[in-house]
């Protein structure tokens, strides 16, 4: 079995669109949800969301190759686009046909959809692009990555809802692991900040309603949480086999060691309230890397600032973690750029990445009042620097997907 390490990576998001302004924000404990202003709101439950700013697809590609594109799609393009860069390598110096893509999202292109509806609504059905099915389809993203890299390996978008980031890491791992390809651009997608899915997720009670104080809105684990915040960007980064990094020289950021898997079976929206399939992924991942619990330095938690997935989250870390449970450090990033749906994973994984580079753990923002059931050790408001070789990251998602990775410190 060969041994995976992390050679690139890149992000676009609320936090910022190069992953060192992406971290420096998040160590300084700054929100990036804001009133949004793409919409009108005023007929909306929620007029806060985590929105991308000054990404400029247009000055990227130019203005004919960027309509071609929806916005999720662009937004893995430009992560993949930094994590190439990051990692050094020389597309004319490999083979491509060991190179794969594994980029997911869980709604694709709905700004494409949207559109088109409005067209054939106002102008008749003759004039629907032809390129709509291309644009919104899930696969999008990555199979733009592919053609862009002229990559011939394997390419999957996995459509896991929110914990897609971990499932594509975690399969590339595997794929990588297994001699299936040497290098995989893996992450995920998502550009779904739009009238009709605020209206939905609003319609729902799953967002928080927090509009006079979007900076306070996503608090994952305080008593006073009421839903979570959405928001957009995507997380790529190169994965490579540990023999094929050395051999180019590459730079070595991290090393991936674990990846569990499981289904809640519980119910299409709700997690399982005993935090049952979290606990799963969480065991199975630990397992593979073979890391005990009492060498895990910290819990990067999937936490998105709902009542009934907090807890759950933080029972199954009480039940897997049991008398280490309040020594392990935990924090959650989507306190300060809110749900990235499918391309939250992706996103916390270069957090957590950059967290055993720096030995830093960004804090848990808005934590005025700990919620007593999940009285762990939550790094709250303010980062934390200690000693870091091991880190799990939880990613959960809609129809009870769970995917959990260990990252370990690369010396």
């Amino acid at each position: 079995m060969k041994r995976v390490v992390i050679t690139g990576m890149g992000i676009i998001s609320p936090l910022g669109n190069d992953v060192n302004t992406f971290w420096n924000r998040l160590v300084n404990g700054e929100s990036g949800i804001s009133l949004i202003d793409t919409f009108d709101t005023s007929q909306l439950k929620t007029k806060i969301a985590g929105c991308v700013q000054g990404f400029d697809a247009e000055g990227r590609w130019g203005k004919k190759e960027a309509r071609r594109l929806d916005r999720f799609a662009q937004f893995g393009l430009a992560a993949a686009e930094q994590a190439l860069e990051q990692s050094k390598l020389q597309l004319d110096k490999v083979d491509r046909e060991r190179i794969g893509v594994y980029v997911g999202s869980g709604i694709g292109g709905i700004h494409s959809l949207i559109h088109q509806v409005n067209v054939m609504n106002e102008r008749g059905p003759g004039r629907v692009s032809p390129s709509l099915v291309p644009m919104m389809i899930s696969n999008a993203a990555a199979a733009q990555i592919s053609i862009r890299l002229g990559a011939l390996g394997p390419s999957l978008s996995p459509v896991t809802a929110c914990s897609i980031g971990n499932t594509s890491i975690g399969e590339a791992f595997y794929a990588i692991q297994n001699g299936a390809a040497d290098i995989i651009f893996a992450g995920g997608t998502e550009a779904a900040i739009t009238k009709l899915s605020v209206a939905s997720f609003g319609n729902a009670q799953a967002l928080s309603a927090r509009n006079d104080e979007p900076a306070k809105a996503s608090r994952p684990f305080d008593i006073d949480r009421d839903g979570f915040v959405m928001s957009e960007g995507a997380g790529v980064l190169v994965l490579e086999s540990l023999e094929n990094a050395v051999r180019r020289n590459a730079p070595i950021l991290c090393e991936v060691i674990g990846y569990g898997a499981s289904s809640d079976a519980h119910h299409m929206v709700a997690s399982d309230p005993e935090g049952k399939g979290a606990y799963l992924a969480m065991k199975h991942a630990l397992a593979k890397a073979k890391v005990a619990t009492d060498e895990v330095d910290v819990i990067s938690a999937h936490a998105t600032s709902t009542q009934v997935g907090d807890r759950s989250e933080m029972l199954a870390v009480k039940r897997l973690f049991g008398n280490r449970a309040d020594k392990v450090s935990i924090t959650a990033n989507k306190s300060m750029f809110g749900h990235m749906l499918g391309a939250a994973g992706g996103a916390e994984a270069i957090a957590l990445v950059e967290s055993l580079r720096h030995g830093i753990i960004p804090p848990t923002i808005n934590i005025d009042t700990l919620d007593p059931e999940c009285n762990l050790d939550i790094v709250a408001n303010s980062a934390r620097k200690v000693s870091l070789d091991y880190g799990l990251s939880n990613s959960f998602g809609f129809g009870g997907h769970n995917s959990a990775i260990v990252l370990k410190k690369y010396e």
